[in-house]
């Protein structure tokens, strides 16, 4: 630890100690509120699986005119498409 750590923890507590039982708890609540807002993630979260190239080959199919332009009737709003 670094001499101003020290100083503010010294500081910290000296002035929590003056403080009424319940806005101590308060403090404490809120250094448990912080404490779990900053964790680190844990170590033992789940790695995704990579993924797998030809996992799902065949189960789609594609129509041929595909990249085909669409018909001026399409952008028009007019008939069956």
């Amino acid at each position: 630890m670094t001499a101003q750590v020290v100083d503010t923890t010294s500081e910290l507590i000296s002035k929590l100690q003056t403080l009424a039982p319940e806005q101590q708890q308060q403090v404490l609540d809120f250094v448990e509120f912080l404490a779990q807002k900053y964790a680190l993630p844990e170590e033992t979260q789940e790695i995704p699986e990579k993924r797998v190239l030809g996992l799902s080959e065949g189960e789609i199919w594609m129509s041929d005119d595909f990249n085909d332009p669409l018909p001026d009737e399409f952008w028009m709003g007019e008939g069956e498409v």
